[in-house]
């Protein structure tokens, strides 16, 4: 292992960090055993973003006696309100959540706002008492740093702009940094995700590491495998996958990047992904493999929108995002995307089936099939 400073924090992350979402629902035999397996690797910073009262007990009781050996990155404004994963900006939810973190952890060592990306999230978060709430923690010692969560390069430079935040999570891979910074990742985490993407860095996601760099504001990366598409023979935009660590590779090499948070379930997984650090630079290097792209689309949504206006008015893009994305992992749908699939105005159960989008679609989706799909996959918690 081997750690770097995370901006002007003056902490040193390990370059691998642990992202713990996985271990939602394990039980805690399992959740013990990739802690401390973690610890025991070198792993010093976790993601705990999760807002379930078992999984970070569990977390907590894990760690035992070995907290000052870890360092936890808990986000603020993460709830689970109707038992799925929820965003809040309410003070009195927000507090009730953290309060509980704080509870079980005793402080939390990078306090996140939860999921800043679009300009209602900014002012939601910047213009209101959601920002005083969060500095008064610092000044308390709640938290010993204050940072947040983004997927969008532009709102994210925006809030390192204001000098608050002394580093961020990130979405990072080589897919991602080609997109257009007017497009949101979420639109491309499907089977065809490199279909719009640039070959070059985009200019605003370039602009917001140089913006890292002068304001020194550490990034911890998430997403680092695209959700598996990026490593996946069947999903890639690229002629051949990546390897994972080959997508660690790529994200530690990006400006400001202290830690990449990967995902593990296993002792095996989390082995896996230190053993980064026993390969050779060719093992590792990424530069033939992002230097293609695939265009075998026919199919496969690619969110061009040539499908609306539904006379149902549902997000058809929307809702073919996520069931791409439920698609890749069948039987195990992360909670945050059921919960955005939940959040939709109009979800697939209301298609009538005219078929209008599908003689619109220039590319051949079977749009009420995967309408009728969706709400088997991910129905209405709140309903069942």
């Amino acid at each position: 292992m081997y750690y770097n400073e995370l901006g002007k924090t003056g902490k040193k992350v390990s370059a691998i960090g642990l992202g713990c979402e996985n271990l939602d629902g394990k039980p805690y035999q399992q959740v013990s055993e990739v802690i401390n397996t973690a610890i025991d690797s070198g792993i010093n910073i976790f993601d705990v973003f999760m807002p379930g009262r078992e999984i970070r007990e569990n977390i907590a009781k894990a760690v035992g006696n070995r907290r000052d050996q870890v360092m936890i990155q808990g986000h603020i404004g993460s709830t689970d309100v109707n038992q799925q994963y929820d965003i809040s900006r309410d003070l009195p939810t927000v507090n009730k959540y953290f309060e509980d973190m704080l509870h079980i952890f005793g402080y939390i060592d990078f306090g996140m706002m939860f999921f800043i990306d679009t300009e209602k999230d900014y002012q939601d978060v910047f213009e209101t008492e959601f920002i005083d709430y969060v500095v008064r923690l610092k000044e308390k010692g709640d938290i010993r740093h204050i940072g947040f969560s983004s997927h969008n390069p532009v709102t994210a430079a925006k809030v390192i702009n204001t000098g608050i935040p002394e580093m961020m999570m990130f979405s990072i891979n080589p897919a991602f940094d080609m997109l257009p910074s007017e497009e949101s990742i979420f639109d491309h985490m499907d089977t065809d995700m490199g279909v719009k993407l640039y070959r070059g860095l985009d200019p605003k996601r370039a602009e917001l590491y140089r913006i890292c760099s002068a304001k020194q504001a550490g990034i911890t990366v998430m997403k680092s495998l695209g959700g598996g598409k990026l490593i996946s023979k069947e999903h890639t935009p690229f002629a051949q996958p990546l390897t994972v660590p080959q997508c660690i590779h790529y994200a530690l090499t990006r400006p400001s990047v202290g830690s990449v948070m990967i995902g593990a379930q296993t002792i095996e997984e989390v082995e896996s992904a230190v053993s980064y650090f026993d390969l050779d630079e060719e093992k590792k290097d990424y530069s033939q493999v992002i230097s293609t792209m695939r265009n075998d689309f026919q199919g496969n949504c690619v969110y061009c929108g040539h499908c609306q206006p539904c006379p149902s008015e549902i997000d058809i893009a929307a809702v073919n995002k996520y069931l791409d994305i439920a698609r890749l992992t069948p039987g195990q749908v992360p909670a945050s995307i059921r919960s955005h699939y939940n959040g939709l105005l109009h979800k697939g159960d209301e298609c009538i089936g005219c078929k209008s989008c599908e003689e619109r679609c220039p590319f051949g989706v079977p749009v009420v099939k995967n309408m009728e799909e969706a709400e088997r996959i991910f129905g209405d918690p709140a309903s069942a």
